[in-house]
């Protein structure tokens, strides 16, 4: 006797397993807990900078690579928008430098010069394994899927908001302008969920692939969790 497949969840109960996901962001990883309560340390806040320049790099070469195997105009005139907002634009007399720009403007307001940032010699190995990880994901996979990956800026905007309220008033050394990525990824970051979230719920209508769409998405936390388990190891957690 085979065991028939549940029917699918509605786009409401779809969208609400994905939410609750965010239980595994690494919003509460500790190493993330101890930065946004004021208890670290400017050489952990400076080794966080630096080893998550890695990941900011990374995001419009994936934001490409799901372009790439995308044959929807209309997605990737969506998406591309992603990659002008982190490696930045200048198109009719409009000019923004993008969000790899002001990471390293954050880099600088911590303490870190640009040439030590930019040549990676803080990256942790096992956080550029973690990093390299997911692009090749999104090189390989359905770029539905790719995108589903994406989906962790579900929860993105509450991570900028908490560091925007709290570094401020616990690291009052590090220069208020360098805070500006924060600023600008709190409404780029619901914008992206916009329409991330809605290829999302539109493709994986099965429960199947609804069930898929979860373990892309916990694959993508995992990665996040990983990079700051590496963070944690090398520079301490204080609690």
């Amino acid at each position: 006797m085979t065991r028939s497949t549940p029917p699918a969840w509605s786009r409401t109960e779809f969208e609400a397993q994905l939410r609750e996901r965010g239980r595994s962001y690494h919003i509460h990883h500790p190493f993330n807990v101890m930065l946004n309560t004021g208890k670290a340390t400017p050489e952990q806040i400076r080794g966080w900078v630096a080893n998550r320049f890695y990941y900011q790099i990374a995001i419009p070469v994936k934001d490409a690579a799901v372009m790439s195997n995308c044959p929807d105009r209309e997605v990737r005139r969506g998406w591309i928008q992603r990659i002008l907002d982190h490696d930045g634009f200048e198109l009719g007399g409009v000019k923004d430098p993008g969000g790899i720009e002001a990471w390293l403007r954050l880099a600088e307001a911590v303490g870190l010069t640009r040439e030590e940032v930019e040549d990676q010699r803080h990256v942790l190995p096992t956080l550029r394994f973690a990093v390299d990880a997911y692009v090749n994901f999104a090189r390989r996979a359905p770029w539905q899927e790719a995108v589903c990956s994406s989906l962790t800026e579900l929860f993105a905007p509450e991570i900028h908001k908490q560091r925007l309220a709290t570094w401020p008033e616990h690291y009052r050394w590090i220069e208020p302008e360098g805070l500006s990525y924060f600023r600008n990824r709190v409404s780029q970051a619901r914008r992206d969920v916009e329409q991330g979230l809605a290829i999302t719920l539109d493709y994986f209508d099965t429960r199947p692939l609804q069930e898929r769409a979860l373990e892309i998405l916990q694959f993508k936390l995992d990665i996040l969790w990983t990079m700051n388990d590496a963070m944690a190891l090398k520079y301490g957690v204080n609690s």
